[in-house]
């Protein structure tokens, strides 16, 4: 009985609290305010890199 209230629960409600966050969590990363942290974040793995 439980396993089917979840299963209808996945597969109405919990399909777009998934869609939600990752639009969130998408869209928190193109803020004009995470533009330094995210070039940092890129530039990162060249930091220690012997250019020769």
């Amino acid at each position: 009985m439980i396993y089917e209230q979840l299963r209808h629960f996945a597969d109405s409600w919990g399909l777009v609290l998934m869609g939600l966050m990752w639009i969130a969590l998408v869209g928190w990363a193109f803020l004009p305010g995470n533009r330094n942290r995210n070039r940092d974040a890129a530039h990162m793995i060249f930091k220690d890199s012997d250019h020769g």
